[in-house]
């Protein structure tokens, strides 16, 4: 048991020490005072994986197609909001992308790039509900644990990412990935709309990939960053580094259980049958959320039930 306290509060007292070296710009913005909301919000979306399959076992699935357009273009205009934002401010402020420390000055420039940076990470809070809307639409079986260990994850880190580093090379990560997400999100709101429109979105396969290149271009930037030396928070290069080794092992696995290891059934499908909105912010899996795989027969199979039991639930 002393061992113990002894953990608990030589760790209390390294957090207090590390809020001494916290940004202070950041310090009453919503959410960033103390950790303890954004842990209570990644605990609840992980209470409602836990419970919202059980409350909708034995309930009809719900539709959600109105809600999924309006939700994923609204998504394609934050993060195209926030690609804009961090690409004129670092430019405003000459920004290096080869190497930048943080500037933790009022320069209406560097405050500029640390909201934006916020803006980023609220956007991973909100992209908590792409599995709300799996759930909600019993597409149960594409909740991967990919899927929840890049929405959980994400949000929690990032929250000590605005923190401590709200600026210099934290720009690069966010402005590249705000970019992708915008594509991803075009794509998942075309999808919402329907055979008509799937059929001509062949390209989702190609947003995986590029996914996967922003993993192996985070690396090498930041592995550039620590050969020159550069003047930003070591312990941030070598946790993104790690970060990155783990999505580019998993979204690496998923790419070849869903394009390589199965080709057949990828050709088999019929193109009216694309996605339905979502994905794994990167993983193009379903809709919503994760796995982009198509909606075929047993989908056709579910809508014919439907039809003999009643209609489906709606918005």
């Amino acid at each position: 048991m002393d061992m113990l306290k002894h953990i608990i509060n030589d760790t209390v007292e390294f957090y207090k020490w590390s809020l001494t070296i916290a940004d202070k710009r950041v310090q009453k913005w919503p959410l960033m005072d103390s950790p303890l909301p954004t842990l209570a919000i990644s605990s609840s979306y992980l209470l409602f994986l836990w419970l919202g399959p059980k409350y909708m076992q034995g309930r009809e699935a719900f539709q959600l197609r109105k809600t999924l357009i309006i939700y994923n273009f609204s998504m394609v205009i934050l993060n195209f909001f926030i690609f804009k934002e961090l690409f004129l401010a670092a430019r405003a402020a000459n920004y290096s992308y080869i190497c930048q420390p943080v500037d933790y000055s009022d320069d209406p420039n560097e405050v500029r790039v640390a909201a934006a940076l916020w803006w980023y990470f609220i956007s991973k809070g909100v992209e908590y509900l792409d599995t709300v809307f799996f759930i909600l639409r019993k597409k149960f079986n594409q909740i991967s644990f990919l899927h929840v260990y890049h929405h959980c994850t994400m949000f929690t880190l990032w929250w000590i990412g605005i923190k401590w580093v709200a600026g210099g090379q934290s720009f690069f990560g966010a402005h590249m990935n705000a970019a992708i997400h915008v594509l991803m999100y075009l794509y998942y709101g075309l999808a919402a709309f329907g055979p008509k429109i799937q059929k001509y979105l062949w390209w989702k396969k190609y947003l995986t990939i590029i996914q996967m290149i922003q993993f192996h271009v985070t690396i090498g930037h930041t592995a550039l960053s620590l050969y020159s030396d550069c003047p930003f928070p070591k312990w941030m290069h070598w946790c993104l580094i790690g970060y990155a080794l783990t999505f580019i092992i998993l979204f690496g696995n998923f790419y070849y259980q869903t394009y390589r290891r199965q080709p057949r059934r990828e050709t088999a499908s019929k193109p009216g049958k694309a996605l339905h909105n979502g994905a794994s912010n990167g993983a193009l899996t379903s809709s919503n959320g994760n796995a982009a795989k198509m909606d075929d027969k047993p989908a056709v199979a579910e809508s014919g039930r439907r039809k003999r039991k009643g209609r489906a639930k709606r918005e």
